[in-house]
């Protein structure tokens, strides 16, 4: 049964609050609610507890922020190219992104999060375009069909190049192993701000255009019959998606199946509207990667499993209960 969208938004409001509490209490060390609220009103340097709250302070902020990214990109790319098994991690876009860090890093040393977030731009960029010029190839142009189809290919190609070219360096294997799965951890403040700009911009543009994504979802005909320049509608939130998956890939590594699941979640909620999908897709997004970081502290002790790992583990249920449930996916 659909929700009226204030409602939606007030629980997913709700479930945010509820997942970045437990993101800050639970872990290798479990601490009070009570104790969470005094460390972050009255912050004491002295004391252990405080110190691992601001520690997952950190972890949380980047979850948010990755995953709302993820979800926009995903809601985006779902409407841009009707396509229900569109996500940055199907279509080849995570894929471009991570080959390009992996790149950097073994031939040009790179480091810091903002190079990995020019890398990951860059081969976000590259990765879309080469999908959707091998999917153009033919008479019928880029269906939904074979965008998913290339977007596995090319996916399973890069991969294969960023296995070789991380086996070849343990260097560069010693640096990427957590993050070429997806992870939240080791990130600063610094390293959050760098990106959520140009996070902030891509979910801007899309949200901005959401109305454009109901005509585009439409099919291109109907959408030049209600006004809109198809060519230029996707050259934009070609843009933001690019700019929201490269920034998420640079952050946190490539955190697969937010982009698949949140948005069919949302549509579940509030229907096919774009209007309140997007919003619903800002707090879904990051209620999925934070309770999935935080299963992934507690699963295997002492050891911690990384969040790429958990959406995994985590999406692809939850995706084939959707496709039961869900009568309009067109699959």
């Amino acid at each position: 049964m659909r929700r009226s969208t204030p409602l939606a938004i007030a629980g997913g409001l709700l479930a945010l609050a509820i997942a970045s509490l437990l993101s800050l209490m639970i872990g290798a060390r479990t601490v009070a609610p009570s104790t969470v609220w005094d460390a972050l009103t009255a912050y004491d340097a002295s004391l252990a507890d405080h110190a691992v709250i601001h520690a997952r302070l950190l972890r949380t902020a980047a979850g948010v922020a990755v995953g709302a990214a993820l979800a926009v990109a995903g809601a985006a790319m779902q409407g841009v190219t009707r396509n229900p098994l569109a996500d940055p991690g199907i279509l080849g876009i995570n894929a471009g992104a991570t080959t390009s860090v992996v790149i950097g890093v073994f031939l040009l040393d790179a480091s810091a999060v903002a190079e990995f977030m020019v890398l990951a731009l860059i081969g976000a960029a590259v990765g879309t375009v080469v999908v959707y010029a091998v999917a153009s190839l033919g008479r019928d142009g880029a269906t939904p069909v074979k965008l998913a189809l290339a977007g596995a290919a090319v996916t399973a190609g890069l991969g294969s190049v960023i296995n070789a070219l991380v086996l070849l360096d343990d260097a560069s294997l010693d640096r990427l192993r957590f993050w070429q799965v997806g992870t939240l951890g080791a990130r600063s403040l610094s390293d959050i701000a760098v990106v959520a700009a140009l996070m902030a911009i891509g979910a801007v543009l899309i949200t901005g255009t959401t109305g454009v994504l109901n005509a585009l979802a439409l099919g291109d005909d109907a959408a030049v019959g209600l006004g809109v320049r198809v060519a230029r509608a996707r050259i934009v939130l070609g843009i933001a998606i690019i700019l929201l998956c490269g920034a998420a890939v640079a952050l946190a590594g490539p955190v697969g199946f937010l982009g698949l699941v949140v948005p069919h979640a949302a549509r579940l909620l509030v229907g096919g509207d774009y209007r309140r999908i997007v919003p619903l897709c800002l707090l879904g997004g990051p209620v999925l990667i934070l309770l999935a970081d935080t299963v992934g502290r507690v699963v295997a002790p002492p050891a911690e499993v990384q969040v790429g790992v958990m959406t995994a583990l985590i999406g692809v249920p939850v995706f084939v209960v959707l496709l039961r449930t869900r009568r309009q996916v067109g699959l």
